[in-house]
């Protein structure tokens, strides 16, 4: 069964501090990575240990996707989407901590 994809406001926002095409690529990223088996680790896909943003984190090129996994029912709650530029996280126009 599919995994349901929901989207905070908070993330929304932070989507649209992206390109439109960075956006496609977040929302088609999303779509094919998480709808199904997100809590397993990939080469895109790792959990974020003493992370405070999110439990799991999806890369597309650039781009980052911070995200929780929901099991009743099967969600996946994108928290933050940011951009990461050499060793620096933007996320909604200001800098992160790593």
């Amino acid at each position: 069964m599919p995994f349901r994809i929901e989207y905070m406001p908070v993330a929304i926002g932070h989507l649209r501090h992206l390109t439109a095409d960075e956006q496609s690529r977040v929302l088609d990223g999303v779509d094919e990575q998480l709808t199904h088996e997100p809590d397993v680790r990939t080469r895109n896909r790792k959990p974020m240990e003493g992370n405070a943003l999110a439990e799991w984190e999806l890369r597309i090129g650039d781009l980052r996707v911070f995200y929780d996994v929901e099991r009743h029912p099967d969600t996946v709650v994108i928290l933050a989407v940011g951009i990461k530029r050499r060793n620096r996280l933007w996320v909604g126009g200001e800098e992160i901590e790593l």
